[in-house]
């Protein structure tokens, strides 16, 4: 036995795992997510699709669902344990909070989950750990063993993390809680200037990233809702590239290319035209190691500069495109639980 191996940290989070959209035309959504950002699609079970990034080993990191409404199903968090799913199902159910346990095979290659609504936040939170890792076919294979396949089209190469907001009436309850019961480590931050001692935005990691999860308060005071999904490219250049390319497509173009100050990544925001979820492509940003972080606070003067440090600048202000956040699915979904009867 490991010397570790003696000590019980308790359920840990490992990483930002996949996510589930909704969208009301899947053949426009692979046009954007399979064949114009080069993800591989593994598997494809009538209405609904699945797809990793050219540097994921595992089944899937994004699900794509045809339904009448383009909302996300599920945010899914990969656990660092078998044992971690039934730690964290106890843990919640002590709380109060409702869990579904979700079989294995409810998405195509993983494993059993539970699910759950973020406390404050309302967001639909699924937790699991086995995940399949097929080959992918002969002829996409990478010579690289650590490649599940060759690049292609934009070459997203992984996903890199989730962008959710809140209400500023409940944005403290949801921080507090991610960090509290799913270990989260607040990195980066803001507090609204009218509202002392209420979150801005909040950047949160459990990896060396600057942030696998973000949670900021939405100015139209709803919850439950999303602003982004961030797929990860290699480096400035291939933002560059991407922005060039997707000008020249049916893809509604968002802002960017820019760089963040926060985190110091360059961004670029565009819509899926299948469900009008947007996608920042994300490439660069910088790395925490010291266990001793101390989280950096973004005052009211410095905050433009820390969501633009340079290049096209994010707008936010009332009924722009950059406000724009698409909605969550409830607890229940019918192909999961049925919802209980009124």
């Amino acid at each position: 036995m490991a010397f570790s191996d003696q000590f019980d940290p308790g359920p840990q989070i490992a990483q930002c795992g996949t996510v589930n959209l909704g969208t009301r035309d899947i053949e426009k959504s692979l046009f954007f997510f399979r064949d114009t950002l080069g993800m591989e699609e593994v598997e494809r079970n009538d209405n609904v699709s699945y797809l990793r990034c050219y540097q994921e080993l595992g089944h899937h990191s994004l699900v794509l669902t045809e339904q009448e409404e383009a909302v996300v199903n599920a945010f899914s968090f990969r656990v660092k344990r078998p044992q971690d799913v039934a730690l964290f199902h106890e843990e919640l159910s002590r709380q109060g909070i409702e869990v579904l346990e979700v079989p294995a095979g409810a998405e195509a290659g993983r494993g059993e989950a539970i699910r759950f609504l973020l406390p404050g936040g309302g967001h639909p939170f699924e937790l699991y750990y086995d995940m399949e890792k097929p080959l992918a076919p002969e002829s996409m294979r990478s010579r690289l063993p650590s490649n599940s396949s060759k690049r292609r089209g934009l070459g997203v190469r992984r996903i890199d993390h989730f962008n959710i907001q809140a209400s500023p009436d409940t944005i403290n309850q949801a921080e507090n809680w991610v960090r509290d019961t799913l270990g989260f480590k607040r990195r980066e931050f803001a507090h609204l200037p009218n509202r002392p001692g209420t979150v801005l935005a909040s950047w949160m990691s459990v990896t060396p990233q600057v942030h696998d999860l973000a949670i900021v308060a939405n100015g139209l005071n709803k919850t439950a809702q999303l602003h982004h999904i961030a797929f990860n490219l290699q480096d400035f250049s291939d933002v560059l590239t991407a922005a060039d390319t997707l000008r020249d497509l049916d893809v509604s173009y968002g802002v960017g290319p820019g760089k963040h100050g926060i985190g110091q990544a360059m961004y670029l925001y565009i819509h899926d035209p299948g469900s009008d979820h947007r996608v920042e492509l994300y490439a660069g940003g910088y790395l925490i190691f010291d266990p001793d972080w101390k989280a950096i606070e973004w005052e009211q003067e410095a905050f433009p500069d820390g969501m633009t440090w340079y290049g096209d600048p994010i707008d936010t202000s009332t009924g722009s495109r950059g406000r724009d956040t698409t909605g969550c699915a409830g607890l229940y979904r019918n192909e999961l639980v049925p919802a209980p009867a009124k």
